[in-house]
């Protein structure tokens, strides 16, 4: 597909088009073309910030419902518009109309907000981020996109730690996309790159050491059953059992034993984990705490990512083999250890995406929870911050330029530039 500079009076126009559902949805966020895609997000929003970025959006918006009208209304209009989530077409004045219902909704997709078509608190923090923080994120991604090197093979996986979700590539088509939870700022869940060797049905989970001292002691300090209700067990030397009553948990710094919560549904790592072996000792799994799912907010994990669906996410990496989901399904209600070896392995990479723009047009844009797209949390920049030029001084309203453009040649150079962790 050839890329033309489209007059700025069709651009919102084609925006429009794209945001309803292009022909490329279904390709990953994270691929080969997406440095240069998201090169382009950046031209599009420098030329945003030259007209005078977006209008503030007033807390009141978050009482509007469908059908609601007022001055409130057109502000959200314009500030959508600008954005191109509302078509420059779409009916002028003050109601809450359907147009306006799909915009929003447009808007929290690329945001990766549930899509209710009204502007909650989170929808309202999203919009009021300044066009300059949306460039900085642009330049942050590029940065980390560039030269790293991994392999785009055939079939991969990729989890996006911002946006806390999962996504299984085949043959440069999304074949399933996961819902996950990711780190806490206080635990971040690493940048790497490592290949999915098997999956483990029915795993034990042994307690990193730094858990042990973070949580595990803490929690027998106060609750001395802590241990046997965790259905766990402590193990010393050649794999003897201790019994936590020996234990003096009130003084104890060094543990001379580590801890093992035995299989079943209430174990942290659910039914099922899918290794991938790494020197950040991570790996994806299941969890017994499913309803964290529905949050959209979902940065609560350890470092590991939990993964909504893992068992469909473990069948499509066993497809070929005898291992069907039924049959997964058939094991892991034996309750018995089982791993079994991918007949090849799968790359996958955890990257840290902010603002990226896909093949259907749509930038997204997530969260910086851990705080990597500072100036302190990038290495050697060479793609400087963008800072607003003037304001223009014409009261032309503001568009996002959403057709395909040609990308200025920004210099990429071969050492991998990744965030800090």
């Amino acid at each position: 597909m050839s890329r033309t500079r489209f007059p700025r009076s069709a651009t919102a126009a084609i925006m429009f088009v794209l945001m309803a559902g292009g022909a490329w949805a279904q390709e990953p966020s994270y691929g080969p073309n997406t440095y240069d895609r998201t090169l382009e997000a950046l031209i599009a929003h420098e030329d945003i910030a030259s007209r005078g970025g977006w209008p503030k959006v007033p807390g009141s918006v978050t009482a509007l419902k469908p059908d609601s009208q007022g001055p409130d209304v057109a502000i959200l209009k314009q500030r959508l518009m600008q954005s191109g989530d509302l078509s420059p077409a779409s009916l002028p004045g003050e109601v809450y109309d359907e147009a306006l219902v799909a915009a929003v909704k447009r808007f929290q997709a690329r945001h990766g907000l549930s899509e209710l078509g009204t502007v909650g608190r989170l929808t309202l923090k999203a919009m009021n981020v300044p066009v300059e923080v949306r460039l900085n994120q642009l330049t942050a991604t590029l940065e980390r996109l560039k030269g790293n090197g991994f392999n785009f093979a055939e079939r991969y996986v990729v989890v996006n730690i911002p946006g806390a979700s999962v996504e299984a590539v085949e043959n440069g088509v999304v074949q399933r996309k996961h819902l996950a939870v990711v780190g806490r700022p206080d635990r971040p869940s690493p940048v790497l790159q490592a290949n999915i060797t098997s999956v483990n049905l029915n795993p034990y989970w042994t307690v990193p050491m730094s858990i042990v001292k973070a949580d595990i002691i803490p929690h027998m300090r106060k609750e001395p059953d802590f241990i046997a209700k965790s259905n766990m067990k402590l193990l010393g030397a050649e794999n003897k059992e201790i019994d936590p009553a020996t234990v003096k948990w009130a003084s104890l710094t060094n543990p001379y034993f580590y801890v093992r919560q035995e299989p079943g549904a209430t174990n942290s790592l659910g039914q099922l984990k899918i290794d991938m072996p790494n020197t950040e000792a991570v790996y994806m799994h299941d969890t017994p705490k499913k309803t964290l799912f529905r949050n959209d907010v979902r940065f609560n994990s350890s470092g590991c990512a939990r993964i909504e669906g893992v068992r469909d996410l473990a069948a499509w990496l066993l497809e070929g083999t005898e291992w069907t989901l039924p049959a997964l399904e058939a094991e892991i209600a034996k309750n018995e250890r089982k791993d079994i070896k991918l007949k090849k392995t799968v790359p996958v990479a955890w990257v840290y995406l902010t603002g990226w723009q896909g093949a259907d047009g749509l930038v997204q844009f997530r969260e910086d929870i851990y705080g990597l797209d500072t100036p302190q949390g990038i290495v050697t920049s060479t793609i400087q911050p963008r800072k607003p030029k003037p304001k223009a001084a014409a009261a032309e309203p503001v568009v996002m330029p959403a057709a395909k453009v040609e990308p200025r040649p920004v210099p990429r150079p071969a050492v991998t530039a990744t965030a800090a962790n």
